[in-house]
């Protein structure tokens, strides 16, 4: 929908849903840890949606701009991930899981939201207004959908691994909790060999088609 759009113009579409999908993860994270004990997030101004407080610039900046240039088609990336001090939980693990899982689902009710601005856009009919809400409405879809999907598999560090740890048997998760040395290596093997493109592939299909159908396009 884009591949007529200048390499500027694509970054000045991208920007705001780029980062703000990833601020607003991390923000998540924070405020799930808050609710369940731990406020350590909140007491070092980490409990925010402005991005100044949640940029890591290889993350966050450097490579979803890299992606963007070279054209891959999967734009991703990573925030400053928030402290969480789980002696503060009552129970460590379950209350970990729960945490973990407002991230990815930050990144599911913002890419709905995106969705309803494409819809805006689409209901205006003005070129001038429409096209600007359209285009930022279906990137914030796409990498709100990318962080939702590849965060819930159960990789070290990514979420999925904490909620899966919170869910196994006490025994099971430390047995599990000992691959997390190698699971950025893992995560990167993966993505080498193309495995999670063909993994992610028909998930990103269905959610992106379902939000394409609320944004009207």
């Amino acid at each position: 929908m884009m591949d007529h759009l200048s390499l500027v113009q694509r970054i000045v579409v991208w920007i705001l849903p780029v980062v703000f999908a990833i601020t607003a993860h991390e923000a998540a994270h924070g405020w799930a840890a808050r609710k369940r004990g731990d406020s350590t997030a909140f007491l070092l101004g980490r409990l925010t949606l402005n991005p100044l407080k949640h940029i890591d610039w290889l993350g966050t900046v450097i490579l979803p701009c890299l992606l963007l240039v070279t054209g891959t088609g999967f734009i991703f990336g990573w925030a400053k991930p928030v402290p969480v001090d789980t002696r503060n939980f009552k129970r460590p693990l379950q209350d970990m899981a729960f945490v973990a899982l407002a991230g990815p689902l930050s990144n599911l009710f913002m890419a709905l939201a995106w969705a309803l601005l494409a819809r805006v856009g689409v209901m205006i009919g003005i070129e001038a207004v429409s096209l600007p809400l359209i285009y930022s409405g279906v990137a914030g879809i796409s990498i709100n959908l990318v962080l939702f999907l590849i965060n819930l598999l159960p990789i070290p560090p990514l979420d999925g691994s904490r909620v899966l740890t919170g869910l196994l048997p006490a025994r099971m998760a430390w047995q599990f909790a000992k691959i997390e040395p190698y699971g950025f290596y893992i995560l990167l093997a993966l993505l080498y060999f193309n495995v999670l493109n063909v993994v992610l592939a028909y998930p990103m299909y269905l959610a992106q088609k379902m939000l394409m159908t609320v944004a009207g396009l």
